[in-house]
């Protein structure tokens, strides 16, 4: 099995697992607050994905979100419940995501969205696909013709240094979406769903799947530094570089 097919065929088993036990009622535990949960779908899932790349690629690297860990010449990234609030709410918007990269960079991501049964893969060298279909490629568009899948916790409204640039940029596009999942919200910025995402110091786990997608989408996925923050930013190469510029100029 080649790495598109093998990460296709990890992330909807692991999201097919965590939606069973998710039917069949979960124990939960909080992390770093109220809306940062983990369950035990998390934890399953995970080892799932886990124990299918020993079998697989025994020689690569693995590290997840929930703390599997191994070194090698390529690491799959592994995000086995990308939404848990979402998910432990039956807000039905949560996927399992992987992303492979090597020291060049992504090789390849793969984000399964059970609600709807997409599944998309795609990477630099492999087009970007949604249930088999080859996306659109990417357009470029200005900030203001596009909405931004975003976020930014409540807790950092009042830091200027988080706030301001979010702002100068949010300001900027024509709607906003906060939903949930950084990797829905990039596999629908390579669909052509929403023109950006914008999100700081994201996890790998959380960026390198979609950011994948984007890629194989003929698009801009781009981490900006500013005032001690990493942005993420991903969408067409337009829209990337105009919300660059706002934020380095906030």
């Amino acid at each position: 099995m080649n790495d598109p097919d093998l990460a296709a065929d990890l992330v909807r088993d692991a999201g097919t697992l965590a939606a069973a036990m998710l039917a069949d009622g979960l124990e939960t535990h909080y992390k770093t607050s109220i809306s940062d949960v983990v369950s035990a779908a998390d934890h399953a899932a995970e080892e799932r994905v886990v124990g299918r790349l020993l079998e697989h690629r025994p020689d690569d690297g693995v590290v997840g979100e929930e703390g599997a860990s191994r070194p090698g010449a390529r690491t799959w990234y592994i995000d086995p419940v990308d939404g848990t609030y979402n998910f432990l709410t039956q807000v039905p918007y949560w996927c399992s995501a992987i992303g492979l990269v090597d020291e060049q960079g992504p090789i390849v991501g793969a984000v399964y969205y059970p609600a709807r049964d997409e599944l998309w893969v795609g990477g630099p060298d492999r087009p970007t696909s949604r249930n088999a279909k080859p996306v659109a490629e990417l357009a470029d568009r200005p900030l203001d013709r596009v909405s931004v899948c975003t976020y930014l916790h409540p807790t950092k409204f009042a830091d200027d240094d988080h706030f301001q640039p979010w702002r100068a940029v949010v300001a900027a596009t024509a709607t906003v979406r906060m939903l949930g999942s950084a990797s829905i919200d990039l596999a629908g910025v390579a669909s052509g769903w929403s023109g950006l995402f914008l999100q700081k110091n994201l996890n790998l786990w959380d960026w390198l799947p979609g950011a994948a997608l984007v890629l194989g989408a003929g698009g801009a996925a781009e981490i900006v530094e500013h005032r001690g923050q990493h942005w993420n930013l991903a969408g067409s190469r337009q829209a990337v570089a105009e919300a660059t510029e706002l934020i380095l100029a906030s």
